[in-house]
């Protein structure tokens, strides 16, 4: 699965939108749920991811594959991106650079769309209380795409997360297509000089 359309601004503000709620950190697994959760619900809602990471089965659950790669300092962040908005990584936990930078997210969070903020509102609202480890086990036992790795990684096509939603065949083929074709466009317009 190629990921063009992946952008760690958008990766950071979804992470900074569950930091917020939660007073400023969290640790690393529960941030991880809720952001995973959040792309789901936006994939089976919308058919649209939010971060377009790959997503990816681990031994405590699925997981946003590059934002676990921000968050254990793997990969360089763009301007604007992860790096101005969370924190490194402390004890299992990550926090909001600056907490100041965040009056509400409808201000401040100004690459997430509105239908992408509803959507982490309800993810917080439904999973929110829940610790991390609850967080995992309902992963474990309530996302029919997640494989158990082994201790390695197994990546999810959004293949197997549509057939895990139920959807029919020809809705997976028409979703996949357009989530294609974006990557298609975005391929172009990237390599054009």
């Amino acid at each position: 699965m190629t990921h063009e359309l992946y952008s760690d601004r958008c990766a950071a503000q979804v992470a900074a939108f569950f930091l917020y709620k939660a007073g400023g950190k969290l640790t690393i697994l529960k941030l991880m749920k809720l952001m995973y959760l959040a792309e789901r619900l936006s994939l089976q809602r919308y058919g649209e991811p939010i971060t377009h990471d790959s997503l990816v089965s681990m031994p405590h659950g699925p997981v946003l594959s590059m934002t676990l790669n921000h968050i254990n300092g793997m990969i360089d962040s763009s301007s604007g991106g992860w790096d101005e908005w969370i924190s490194d990584r402390e004890n299992r936990e990550v926090s909001l650079v600056d907490p100041s930078m965040i009056r509400s997210p409808e201000q401040d969070l100004l690459v997430l769309s509105e239908t992408d903020l509803e959507i982490l509102d309800e993810t917080w609202d439904r999973f929110g209380h829940m610790s991390a480890s609850q967080l995992r086990n309902f992963t474990h036992d309530h996302c029919a795409e997640w494989q158990d790795p082994h201790g390695s990684s197994i990546p999810i096509d959004y293949r197997s997360l549509f057939k895990a939603f139920g959807f029919s065949s020809e809705k997976t083929d028409a979703l996949i297509e357009r989530i294609e074709g974006y990557r298609s466009l975005a391929n172009a317009f990237s390599t054009t000089p």
